[in-house]
Parts: structure tokens; sequence; C-alpha cells
């Protein structure tokens, strides 16, 4: 067991509380407390993100029978699982804001690495279940979708990612959101670009969009994509175009893979992409944020 780590993650978050986490979940109506008021909500994040940073436990059965074994002399006030996976759930608005948290700490503590003229841009499905199976868990924010990477169809959300470049390096994420699965990629982020400055940004052909570089020409920024075919193009044009299309659209690729690794490593570490077990909205956006918070903790401790 990770005692000062533990020690190290209780005292860390409740820093986090006295700055900003204490507003997202201050109870305000005594028919609001939780029926077991001898753990803290700062208690129990510690609990959550202990065993899923240092123990490699992800589902919240998990994560309670560990802190259920090993963790009673450190809480012994420890609710039942109805009450820890209730309260967990009600806490995924402070998650939220945490992460955001976590990023602004991490971008000023990498700033001396990170290329703030370059940023990746790209999104990963987190799926609730197959294409197959009509999905019935949060319909406000799941739908039916294709991904192309996988080759499947599936139910859920999609985690999208606009992150500064490190050299030889996993990117630092500037931007994190979640959408329904069906919603274009360019249209979860069009509210965002805006905001982007004096910034060369690489991503895939879902981005490709002439109005949107029109638009960031006055910012000083551009969206480099993989060359798209253009409806109504001649094959004698797309032919002589064909090697130099082929050059540029391997250079922005080359560009961007890092962004895929970041993905890549997020599923590795938080198994954040499967939320078969998710049944509710607050669930799953505890899924997807608890996830994130977990990953960045890498950065922290």
């Amino acid at each position: 067991m990770h005692e000062l780590e533990l020690i190290g993650l209780y005292y860390y978050l409740c820093d986090c509380n006295d700055k900003v986490l204490w507003a997202y979940h201050q109870r305000f109506s005594p028919n609001s407390k939780p029926s077991n008021e001898k753990l803290t909500d700062v208690e129990l994040l510690t609990i959550y993100f202990y065993c899923r940073r240092f123990e490699n436990k992800h589902s919240k059965s998990d994560i309670y029978d560990y802190a259920n074994r090993y963790l009673r002399s450190w809480f012994p006030a420890l609710p039942a699982y109805a009450n820890f996976n209730s309260r967990l759930n009600n806490l995924c608005n402070s998650i939220q804001h945490l992460v955001g948290l976590m990023l602004s700490e991490i971008q000023v503590a990498e700033s001396q690495h990170i290329e703030e003229n370059i940023s990746l841009l790209d999104s990963m499905p987190i799926m609730l279940c197959s294409g197959k199976r009509q999905g019935k868990v949060a319909p406000e924010l799941s739908e039916k979708s294709f991904c192309s990477t996988k080759g499947v169809y599936y139910f859920g959300v999609k985690l999208h990612a606009i992150a500064f470049r490190r050299k030889e390096k996993l990117p630092v994420p500037e931007y994190l959101g979640i959408t329904s699965a069906a919603e274009n990629d360019l249209e979860a982020v069009r509210h965002i670009l805006p905001n982007i400055a004096n910034r060369a940004i690489f991503a895939d052909k879902a981005y490709a969009d002439k109005g949107i570089n029109e638009m960031l020409q006055d910012l000083d920024s551009h969206i480099y994509t993989p060359v798209k075919l253009v409806k109504g193009e001649t094959q004698t044009t797309r032919q002589f175009k064909k090697a130099a299309d082929k050059i540029f659209s391997s250079a922005v690729s080359t560009v961007r893979q890092p962004i895929e690794g970041w993905f890549n490593w997020l599923i590795e570490k938080t198994n954040i992409q499967k939320a078969a077990k998710v049944r509710a909205t607050k669930g799953l956006i505890l899924h997807a944020f608890g996830a994130i918070a977990s990953a960045l903790l890498f950065w922290l401790f």
C-alpha cells in the first residue's frame, strides 16, 4: 500500500476543495445530507482516485471492495456500497471542475516544454453498448454512431481533445469535452476554435472546413488536415496532385500522431472507452471525467 501517496492525495484534494470544489458539492438543504456524514466528500474522492491511480481499480465495485478490505483503518466510516455509489455519482460535477483545475496546473508545470503555437485536435469514442443493441442509458447524451477506427457501430459519447504539442512526448491537454457520439467532430469544437489565436492546429479530415479556416485567419491560426478529395474534381487533376497531396497528408498525420498516442495512453491507464456498466447520466459523467482526472494524476503524483 502507498501510504505516503494516499496522504499526499488527500491533502491535494483538500486544497482543490478549498479553492474550487466546495462550490459544486456544497449541500444547502438538510434534506440532501448523505445518510453517512462521517465520511466527507474529500475522503470519498481520495478513496476513489487512490484506487484508480495507485491500485489500478477502475470499476466502482472493485474500488469499494479494495477500500473495504484494505482502507478500513484509514476510513473507518466507509458507508455501504449503495451509499458509496450514490454519493460518488452526485460528485460528478465536482470532478468535472477538478479536471479543469488539474489541467491548469499541468499546463503551468509543463510551460517550458510545450509548443504553444502548435495544437493537436482529435476525438475518441466512449462506448456504452454495441450498435446491435438498443442504447437506453443517458439518452440525453448518448446516441448511435459509427467508429471508423474500429469499424463498429456503437451507442455512446465522444471525448474531444485539443492539446499542446510536446516534442517526443505525449501532448498536454488544453481542452477536453464530451458530446453525443452522433455529433459531428467539427461542430463539437466550433465554439472553442474562435478562442484559439496564433496557432497551427493539426487534425484529421473530419475537421477540414473552408469556412472555419477563413474565420481563423483573423486570429492568425490555421487548421491543417490530410487532403480531402474535392467533389467534382476530374481524375486528371487528382492524378496531377496525387504525389504532392500524399506527402502533405503524411506530414500532417505525423505531426498529429501524438494525440492518438495520448488517447491510447488514457485507455490503457483507465479503461475509459468501455462504459458498459454505466447505468445513469451522472454515472456516465463520473466514468468519463473520473477516468480523465485519474490519468492526469500521473502528471501530479
